[in-house]
């Protein structure tokens, strides 16, 4: 999660870590950046650094979008309230991988990685959806395949059109709320949807 001005220079290049007080373990190789309550990007974990507070440098702050080590101490501590030097940040490093506000309107999925949708689904739409789905959303977000999830729930690849459907639907919810707002396509009158 994060502001609307760090969501921006991470959005822009500029911003390529985040700092976290205390020891944080990422659970996924890449995650979903959230910012102004939805989804804005995916990006991949390229490595987890642990320091006290003391330790960090200028480096280390230019990474996380400010100009110096003094800059971001001072947002830390506006953030986390008062802090020690021998507190312990975690400094996730971050490489972008997708924009969700350049999504592919010619992609049945709008870009999106089935998996990706599920967790987005899991965590924006949860109370619109049937147990059904839900279950399909959770095996997709912990990284089976589509087939895999059809085997599983279903006994057989070739039932993989209800994990589509619920998928699309899924999607559906995502943007009739305006969490995912994919471009209008310029080939369709009114830019209607295409899910």
């Amino acid at each position: 999660m994060l502001s609307r001005k760090y969501a921006d220079l991470l959005l822009n290049g500029v911003k390529k870590s985040t700092i976290r007080l205390g020891y944080v373990i990422p659970k996924y190789d890449e995650v979903i950046v959230h910012s102004g309550g939805r989804p804005i990007a995916k990006a991949k974990i390229i490595g987890v650094e642990y320091k006290k507070l003391s330790e960090l440098t200028d480096e280390d702050a230019r990474l996380d979008g400010f100009s110096n080590v003094s800059e971001l101490l001072k947002e830390l501590e506006r953030m986390y309230g008062s802090l020690h030097q021998d507190d312990i940040v975690t400094i996730i490093k971050l490489e972008l991988i997708q924009r969700f506000d350049d999504l592919k309107t010619d992609d049945m999925y709008y870009g999106i990685n089935p998996s990706d949708i599920a967790r987005i689904g899991l965590r924006y739409v949860r109370n619109r959806l049937s147990e059904e789905e839900l279950k399909i959303l959770e095996l997709l977000g912990k990284g089976y395949s589509i087939r895999e999830v059809a085997s599983t729930l279903y006994g057989s690849p070739l039932k993989r059109l209800k994990v589509r459907r619920a998928l699309r639907r899924t999607l559906r919810e995502l943007i009739k709320r305006k969490i995912i707002k994919p471009q209008d396509d310029p080939n369709e009158r009114g830019g209607s949807s295409k899910i």
